[in-house]
């Protein structure tokens, strides 16, 4: 796969928000004493935390393996849970996670994998990662919203949004799914609305994408009434998925010499922080995640430990993973190119 202008400017962007980040965490906080702050942890609290942010990406491959292989399709694991690396590593760094997909979809293809098997499966994926996020986001709201408000303080709105967003999201695919005639119809007028306001010319190619966007949900539909039973193991993973993200953050709670705090307090405030910046333009959330975690959990790290805690916790689940899915990222283009050879 080639660098185009596009990921150039991808990257750049993601950089500039990394080091504007980095900058404003730093300027205000001795990196003397975060460090010393964080050498009092347990090996085995990052080592655990470290395992929780590998299995979270893996735990997508081995969805994307076992609904393959319900298609009929040849694969292995490995292969699999690749193509979760590299959608991590691609959604990291655009905005709104936007390029995970995408890119997934590129290497699927490239491995030989039906094109229309593929799109029903990251589909299905995709939905049951919303589903699950916006469940979990209404069920914390429904028995924990006082004290939730308490922890969030300003951040509360940004919370609604997000689960309203996620919402929609879900409601847009099921309606696809449901309904792809007259979402169709919707998406056209949107369409030739946008074009009137001379936001962007009339363009074929783009209203293809459109019919083959709405087409593939329809194979979702009939692969959901095929194997309905095979959809609660995805729904189960999905939530195991999602729990190990927020579990990391107790990990990492028990590995410095804290106590008081309640396993179930710690996940649900780390849910409701990533439920907050999830829908955000913004490439890995960044600078906004550090925001809302330093008010979420000022009283529950304390102010000795809230910075050290969170330079540990996003350095796990998103810059190291970053790290390691941007080397398979790597390694599948370099195979890539060689096979070509």
């Amino acid at each position: 796969m080639k660098i185009t202008r596009k990921n150039i400017i991808q990257f750049a962007l993601f950089g500039m928000i990394m080091l504007l980040t980095f900058y404003t965490l730093f300027q205000k906080h001795d990196i003397g004493r975060i460090i010393t702050e964080i050498q009092q942890m347990t090996v085995r609290s990052i080592f655990c935390a470290v395992l929780l942010s590998v299995f979270f990406v893996s735990a997508e491959g081995i969805m994307i393996w076992y609904l393959l292989s319900a298609l009929g399709n040849s694969c292995k694991v490995r292969q699999c849970v690749s193509y979760s690396f590299i959608g991590f590593f691609y959604s990291g760094i655009t905005p709104s996670a936007t390029g995970g997909q995408p890119m997934q979809l590129y290497y699927m293809k490239k491995d030989s994998l039906p094109t229309s098997d593929s799109s029903v499966i990251l589909m299905i994926v995709a939905l049951a990662y919303k589903l699950v996020l916006v469940v979990i986001g209404l069920g914390i709201l429904l028995v924990w919203r006082t004290p939730l408000c308490s922890y969030l303080k300003g951040y509360m709105l940004l919370y609604y949004i997000g689960i309203l967003l996620n919402l929609g999201v879900v409601l847009v695919l099921i309606g696809v799914m449901v309904f792809p005639r007259i979402l169709l119809k919707i998406a056209f007028f949107l369409d030739s609305v946008i074009i009137r306001l001379h936001l962007w010319k009339p363009s074929k190619i783009r209203r293809q994408r459109i019919e083959h966007f709405i087409d593939s949900y329809q194979l979702a539909v009939e692969f959901i009434s095929k194997h309905r039973t095979k959809l609660l193991f995805i729904g189960i993973i999905t939530l195991l998925q999602r729990s190990s993200m927020f579990l990391l953050t107790f990990v990492i709670y028990q590995g410095f010499p804290l106590g008081g705090a309640s396993l179930w307090e710690i996940m649900a405030l780390q849910a409701a922080v990533y439920i907050a910046v999830d829908m955000l333009p913004i490439p890995g959330a960044q600078g906004i995640t550090e925001l809302v975690y330093q008010t979420a959990f000022a009283e529950i790290f304390t102010a000795q430990y809230l910075v050290p805690s969170m330079m540990v916790i996003r350095g796990i689940n998103f810059y190291l993973l970053l790290i390691i899915c941007g080397g398979v990222a790597g390694w599948a283009a370099w195979k890539q190119r060689n096979a070509k050879q």
